[in-house]
Order: C-alpha cells, then structure tokens, then sequence
C-alpha cells in the first residue's frame, strides 16, 4: 500500500512539474488536442501562423499583379433616365451608426432596368434568401431557428428608403451581421433593387 501511495505522489509531482514547466512561454498554448482544427496545415491567405516558404517574404498573401486596380479606385459610370451621367458612386465613406444619414441621403446611382432588377433577384436568393425567404417576409430556413427576420412588405419596412437598406446590408443592423465582404457596392445596389419590390409585397 505505501509503494502504491509513494507511486501516486511520484506520479503527481511529475505531472505538476509538466504543468508548471508549459507555462514558461507566454507565446504557446502548449498541448493541441487536435492542432488541425486550431491551425490549418494548408496555407490560407487570411491566416498566417506560420511562415510560408512557398511565397515572397514568407506570407499566405501575394501582393497584387502589378498593374492591379484597386476595386475602390475602379470606376463605375451609370447613365441616369434623363441622360446624364453619374460616376464613381459605389464607394461610400460611411459609419455603421449612419443609418439615418445613409436613409436621407444615399440615392440608388444604377437606374432601375427589368435586367437589373432580375440581377438583384439572382443575387438576393443567393445572399438573402435564407434568411429573408423568396419573398421577404422573413420566412427562409435559417429564419425557422434564427429568429427576429423581419417582414420586407410589413408596415414598419414597406416605406424604407434605398439608402437604409443598402446601409444595412453594408453594416448590418439587429442580429442582421454585415455583409459588405460577401456583395460589392454594385451588387447592394442592385439587390436593393430588388428588394424594393418585394416591399410592395408583390
């Protein structure tokens, strides 16, 4: 029984030991019980925990080709309904708490087209609609779980402007997340396009 007792506590201070030396690096975790799921052993270009020796200067990321255009220098020109045209308006300076100035003040700069309008369709069912439903009216898949979608052509948001919305999708709003990574600014605007439609309820 005392070769048993000594035994355990041999085994104690051992462990403790172990414990109290993988603590000495403030940099490591120590033990990963299954370290793929922390780090993932390909290289992503928006993770780097590791140094890359594949690439330039050991990163995931390339630098762009030379000669690139920045997507926010790029410019857009659209032709509005009495000729004139307006340009370089898909970039917008705004805050996520500028709902109200985006709602007074951001006007829809791609002039409204059957084409558009079926563009904006296309890309709400493959960004909204899950949440949304094919409608608007707040009844998509992910809305039976993740409660609180609102119904477009209800009377709380059947009268809100282009510009709300668009300030939504770009910022989010509510348990909404944003979603200005996964639409560019052309791409909002066209949904709200679409968007405008299912507020009438139609």
């Amino acid at each position: 029984m005392d070769i048993l007792k000594n035994k355990v506590s041999l085994l104690s201070i051992v462990l403790l030991g172990l414990m109290a030396s993988s603590c000495n690096d403030p940099n490591k975790t120590g033990w990963e019980f299954a370290p793929n799921m922390y780090n993932s052993r390909a290289y992503e270009a928006q993770t780097q925990w590791r140094s890359n020796s594949i690439n330039p200067h050991g990163m995931n990321m390339r630098l762009p080709v030379e000669g690139t255009v920045a997507r926010v220098t790029h410019p857009t020109e659209f032709v509005q309904d009495d000729g004139s045209v307006v340009s370089d308006l898909m970039i917008y300076d705004t805050s996520a708490d500028s709902l109200e100035w985006a709602a007074n003040n951001l006007v829809n700069p791609i002039p409204w087209s059957e084409e558009v309008e079926d563009e904006g369709k296309v890309l709400y069912q493959r960004n909204c609609m899950h949440c949304h439903g094919s409608k608007g009216a707040g009844d998509g898949k992910v809305a039976e779980i993740y409660k609180g979608v609102p119904n477009y052509a209800s009377d709380a948001l059947s009268s809100i402007s282009g510009g709300h919305i668009f300030h939504v999708i770009t910022h989010g709003k509510g348990r909404m997340w944003p979603h200005a990574a996964q639409v560019t600014p052309e791409e909002r605007w066209k949904i709200v396009h679409y968007v405008q439609r299912l507020q009438l309820g139609i």
